[in-house]
């Protein structure tokens, strides 16, 4: 499919909304059954994303599989360069044209550190990879924090693998540090210690601990971003997001308290949340960090464009090295609509006169490209979505479930 178009006649929106389980616990849980060697457990609720799919496939087939196709899955490509290294093998790992524009130096140098044996086979400081595995050393190591959270999640997850406890210094601010609490958490739950004092991380290499025969997802917090920049663009309405809770491991959690400001209210019932408009009035200007949180900037980015907030996102050096530059993409698309975008390496200012039009919006091969620009249709004037399939890699239904919201998606 193409392309695909999409209304709202009414801008009255109205019922539950079936999220997909959270990407990232799945991905960490997969990642930490294999390792401990329990093939026994059961996730429940396992995220039903691409990127959650490829990953399980790859980890059922180790360790025969020798060529290794990540997609453009990136926490996929940053887990296993770093759990490969500590099997017995031989592997090529690799991915798409733009998986092989994504940096993975820093994680690789740190791997040899610990004598790990890996070869650029094209470009240096980027995939694919050959990896020879082999038991890594662990100790003391230092990595860059500003990059990718990710590279540090690889290393902590594989560190009951390593023959030393493992004392990782992170150097420089550390983004997305929710990702890295949210693994030292799961890896609590299975029985790893930990210690995190200042700027270093030190990990136990003792296995880990066999779980509950029943392990369960939550539902995904970055997904209900979309459903409340929704409400937000709505007329008048209620949502109910089943399997979200307050005590929840995820950073994008957030968005409950950024929309509030925005004038969303968040109720908790025992099954999840059920949301609010609180009224009509809207700020004037919005500014947020969103280091922590990156993968809901285009959400509000959007959202403050469509509602003239003069909006200040910053924190978003990690957008540029995502499934496309983000950062660049949300300037285009937004300016469409006449919206005044400045941006630079690290944030994105809107000064918004913002227009309902009949548009094609871009994807860039970016699911959330696709899903932050969706709630545009209810601002008057049909959209086109090119390439919808994208999100697939996180929320493969969600054009249906907009459609149970009074959509028109043709």
């Amino acid at each position: 499919m193409r392309s695909i178009k999409l209304s709202h006649t009414t801008q009255l929106v109205n019922g539950t909304i079936t999220l997909p389980a959270s990407k990232s616990i799945s991905n960490r849980l997969l990642l930490m059954k294999a390792i401990g060697g329990f093939e026994n457990v059961e996730i429940h609720n396992l995220s039903n994303a691409r990127d959650t799919q490829i990953l399980e496939s790859i980890l059922n087939k180790l360790p025969y599989t020798k060529t290794i196709d990540v997609h453009d899955a990136g926490t996929v490509m940053r887990f296993l360069t770093a759990y490969l290294n500590c099997l017995e093998g031989e592997w090529t790992v690799t991915g798409t044209a733009r998986m092989r524009q994504r940096p993975i130096g820093a994680l690789v140098n740190v791997l040899r550190e610990m004598n790990a044996d890996i070869e650029y086979l094209k470009h240096e400081g980027y995939p694919p990879l050959k990896i020879r595995g082999k038991k890594l050393k662990g100790g003391k190591v230092e990595i860059d924090g500003s990059i990718s959270s990710q590279f540090i999640s690889a290393l902590l997850m594989t560190a009951p693998l390593f023959a030393e406890p493992l004392e990782l210094h992170i150097k420089n601010e550390l983004v997305s540090k929710p990702y890295v609490e949210m693994t030292l958490q799961l890896m609590k739950q299975w029985g790893a210690t930990h210690e995190w004092k200042k700027n270093i991380i030190s990990v136990s290499n003792k296995p880990y601990i066999k779980p509950s025969e029943k392990v369960f997802v939550e539902s995904d917090w970055s997904a209900a971003s979309y459903l409340y920049s929704i409400l937000l663009l709505a007329k008048e309405g209620e949502i109910i997001l089943p399997y979200l809770f307050a005590n929840s491991l995820q950073g994008d959690s957030v968005c409950v308290s950024l929309f509030e400001q925005l004038g969303i209210s968040t109720i908790y019932t025992t099954n999840g949340v059920v949301l609010k408009k609180k009224d009509n009035l809207f700020p004037h200007s919005f500014t947020y960090d969103f280091a922590k949180c990156p993968d809901i900037a285009q959400t509000l980015a959007v959202c403050c464009a469509a509602k003239n907030i003069k909006a200040n996102l910053h924190g978003l050096q990690t957008l540029s090295i995502k499934e496309t530059n983000r950062i660049a993409a949300v300037k285009a698309e937004l300016g469409k609509f006449g919206a005044e975008v400045l941006t630079g390496k690290d944030f994105v200012e809107i000064n918004s006169s913002f227009k309902a039009r009949n548009k094609i919006i871009n994807t860039y091969n970016d699911h959330r490209m696709a899903m932050s620009f969706a709630p545009l249709a209810l601002c008057g004037n049909e959209i086109e979505i090119e390439n919808p399939t994208v999100v697939e890699k996180s929320f493969p239904h969600f054009w249906n479930e907009l459609k149970k919201i009074g959509f028109t998606v043709t």
